[in-house]
This record gives structure tokens, sequence and C-alpha cells, in this order.
């Protein structure tokens, strides 16, 4: 909104510092954490009244859990809120790319919205069938890649190589969906701990939004050898939004939490990831960048294998979180190395910038 005020008026004096990203950029986390820190408290309160108990805590996880009963859930609505707020002031809004990332961390945020309340609402962890909701991330997640399909080539472009693709053709588009939906199931069982899934959200997307910004001008992305996507260096400022409104949460979500981010805030962000990913080109680094959700998912994927095969167990409790928890892990202890997990793999993922 602020960009096409400010190109109405011909960038004069200090509007000229709006046609730049990179300030924009700045400027998005600064707003986002500024909104999401005033509205946190008045937002924490309402969720306490209308929710009454809380989140539902599984009996069968770790017992420390349960003296977490009674903390409200929903929180993602203060993530989306500010995040959705400072993109509109800030971005460029006749950019194809923002609105089909638009368009998944919306409507990924709605599942998981109603994915929570129905738990809050009927008292158990299970909430909405997970058929209906693939269903629905499948169906948003299309629409988005139809729209992010338009503006980028179908090839899938491997890292570590400067020449190397592999032509998807039509079959893109159900990748492209694959890449935001697995995304956004993965950070949804990461978020299992208080802080555990908010800071490497907020890691992942300041790494990709140093990739975004690189694959967007086309000098860098010719120097570097990476796929250059014209107009892809606006989705830098959605990460930047991400970072602060995923920052101005934790504020809040440190332990012991205030609230949790529920289904509404992990699908929404890990669908965002997903859909910037591809729309930047980089969906194998966002394998990399995201490993620790990647391990998360792997660890619930081969639990419910083996145990169907066999009738026993390889974990103590998935997703694996919770394993080192019941190996005796304190639950900080779990989640500060995690972060650090977390940044090795966003400098790794860097990394593949540059060895091409």
């Amino acid at each position: 909104m602020l960009y096409l005020l400010a190109q109405w008026l011909d960038f004069e004096g200090l509007f000229n510092l709006v046609r730049y990203q990179t300030f924009r950029s700045g400027a998005t986390l600064l707003t986002a954490l500024a909104l999401g820190l005033m509205i946190g408290p008045k937002f924490i309160s309402m969720l306490r009244v209308r929710q009454g108990k809380g989140q539902p805590i599984r009996s069968d996880g770790p017992q420390s859990h349960q003296a977490k009963v009674g903390t409200p859930t929903m929180g993602g609505l203060m993530i989306l809120t500010s995040l959705l707020i400072s993109m509109l002031l800030w971005m460029d809004l006749r950019s194809p790319f923002v609105w089909a990332c638009l368009a998944v961390t919306g409507g990924f945020g709605l599942i998981g919205f109603l994915d929570d309340f129905d738990k809050v609402a009927k008292r158990s962890h299970k909430g909405v069938s997970g058929r209906v909701r693939l269903l629905a991330e499948f169906l948003v997640a299309g629409i988005a890649a139809y729209l992010i399909v338009g503006q980028v080539s179908t090839n899938l472009y491997v890292p570590f190589f400067s020449d190397r693709v592999i032509p998807l053709g039509p079959f893109y588009y159900l990748f492209a969906a694959t890449v935001m939906v697995g995304a956004g199931n993965a950070v949804n069982l990461t978020d299992g701990l208080d802080g555990l899934a908010t800071m490497p959200v907020v890691i992942a997307a300041g790494t990709f939004a140093i990739i975004c910004y690189l694959v967007g001008r086309v000098d860098y992305s010719h120097y570097l050898g990476i796929p250059h996507v014209p107009g892809a260096g606006e989705l830098a400022i959605m990460c930047t939004g991400i970072m602060g409104a995923g920052l101005a949460f934790l504020w809040f979500n440190a332990p012991p939490a205030a609230v949790f981010m529920g289904d509404t805030g992990s699908l929404a962000l890990g669908g965002a990831l997903g859909a910037i990913a591809v729309a930047s080109h980089h969906e194998i680094v966002l394998l990399i960048v995201g490993g620790l959700f990647v391990m998360e998912t792997a660890s619930v994927m081969i639990q419910v294998f083996w145990f169907k095969r066999t009738g026993r167990r390889i974990f103590r409790m998935a997703p694996i979180h919770h394993h080192f928890e019941q190996l005796g892990w304190s639950e900080s202890t779990v989640v500060i190395r995690f972060w650090i997990v977390s940044i090795v793999l966003a400098l790794l993922g860097l990394a593949t910038l540059k060895v091409r």
C-alpha cells in the first residue's frame, strides 16, 4: 500500500526509501514485531476468556506437560494479524507472488483455525479429520501453485549445480502443491514444545529472505549461478514479516508459554515457507534449511510404519522431540538444542548458493 502511494508520488523525498526492497524488508520486520508486541496481551486475554480450559493436553504425553493445562491456543491469530497488516502496508501488491503466498498463508491459517476450534469445542486433541484437512490444504496449495507457475518455469533446480535442472512439466503443479502442504504439516508436527517451532521458522524465514533477494536480482543470481526469478525479491519482505511476527509471538510463547501457536499458526507459517520456496525455485534447499521439520515428520512416519509392521516402537514417543523428553532431557534443553540444529542447517542451506 505504501509502495503504491510512494510510486504515485514519484518516490519524492523520504518516499524514495520505499523504492528499495531492503528498506521495506527492515520496515516490515519492525512493523510486524511492534504490532505483535502491542496486540499480544489483549489477544491472550481474549483467548483465555473465550476458551476457558484452553488447549486439550494429551494424557499419553510427557507428564510435565500436564502443568500446561489451561493455556490458551490459537495464538497463530496474533502472528497472522501482525504479519498480514505489515505485508499489506509495505509490499508491492501488484505482484502475483504476493497474492499466491497470501492465499497459502491465509488459507492454511483458516484450516488450522477450524482444527483448533474443533479441539477446544470438543475438548479433544483430535480436531478435524485428517483427510478433510489434507484435501482442503491441497485445494489451497493448488490455487497458489497455479498463480506461481504462471510466473516461473516448471523446472526443478538442483542445488550444488549451476546448470542441473529436472524438467517436471505439468507434474510441477502437483510437486509445488505437495511442497506447500508438506511444509505446513511438518511445522505443525514440530510445534509441540514452548518455542520449539517458532524460532526455527524465524531462522528459515531469515534464510529465505536472503535467498529471495538474491534470486530476484539478475546480477547476483547470474554471479552465483542460481535461477533468476523476476519479482521474487518482493518475497524477501514477506520473509522478514514472518521473522518480526514470529519474534513477537516468541515473547509470549517463551517457556512457560502464555499462549500456544496452535494449528492456526503452524500450518500457516509452514505453508508460507513452502510457497516462498516454490516461488524462488529453491524447493530442495527448503529440505536442508527446514531439516529440523523434516526430521520431526520422518520420526512420525517411521514410528507409525514400524509399529504397524512389528507392533514395536523405534522411538519412545513421536514426534522425536518427545523422544528426547522421555530420555530425560528437560523441555528447555530440547528446545535450545533444536534451535542450534536449525541455525546449522540454515548455514548449510546458504552454502548451497555458492557451492555450484
